[in-house]
């Protein structure tokens, strides 16, 4: 059995490729290029897939996405909160100032052609109904009718295997410390939407972060890396 990781370089992409490779005999992952804010997540993204010891592909899709998100269009600002208690909230058909209208269908879909050509039989990504509000592309129902439609249009089998969709923050923490290698690889994961180094600890996908870490009791590697750096 093999697969092939949607694998963007942050917290989430990170804990699925350690997770596919305990369950499967060959892994391969890859990475898109859509002109996004910022560079540092493909550099993740890269040291990462080196560390885990799979092949890996960046695929360049130019600025396809651009417009109407910060992610995209970079004379947007991305919103900034004090704390969780102040993000959005989670309503269904609300939309997320960084969505990015289209961008898991595409990549799904490019990831199928991947697979294909790699022989991998199934294709593993990070998304989780946590990320519903907001994000419509991240919901099981859009993954199955997407996954049918995929092996439909490919005609041969092709699963795409969520292990994130129904887990909290908390749990993704600590799915990811069970895991041999992905406690340190995620210290070199990004998943600041501002791309900083340390994060900004600001946005929406910092304040996630942290309070996944602080729920589980656990250190985030990023940021010990980046206070032990500092200390030099």
């Amino acid at each position: 059995m093999s697969a092939l990781v949607v694998f963007s370089g942050g917290q989430d992409s990170t804990t699925c490729l350690y997770w596919a490779k305990a369950r499967y005999n060959k892994v391969f992952a890859v990475t898109f290029d859509y002109a996004q804010r910022h560079r540092r997540e493909i550099e993740s993204a890269r040291k990462i897939a080196e560390m885990a010891a799979v092949q890996h592909e960046v695929i360049d899709l130019g600025p396809i996405f651009k417009g109407l998100s910060p992610l995209t269009d970079h004379s947007l600002a991305v919103d900034h909160f004090s704390d969780c208690n102040t993000l959005p909230g989670s309503e269904p058909g609300g939309l997320a100032q960084t969505f990015v209208p289209g961008r898991n269908i595409l990549f799904f879909t490019v990831a199928a052609n991947r697979a294909y050509v790699l022989g991998c039989d199934t294709i593993v990504v990070g998304v989780a109904q946590q990320d519903y509000g907001g994000y419509p592309d991240c919901r099981e129902d859009f993954v199955v009718k997407l996954e049918a439609a995929l092996a439909s249009g490919l005609e041969r089998p092709l699963k795409i295997e969520t292990p994130l969709m129904h887990l909290t923050k908390k749990a993704t923490v600590e799915l990811a410390a069970s895991l041999e290698g992905c406690m340190e690889a995620l210290s070199f994961s990004t998943t600041c939407y501002e791309g900083f180094y340390p994060p900004c600890g600001e946005c929406h996908s910092c304040l996630l972060r942290h309070k996944g870490f602080s729920e589980a009791g656990l250190e985030d590697p990023l940021l010990g890396r980046a206070l032990a750096e500092a200390r030099r």
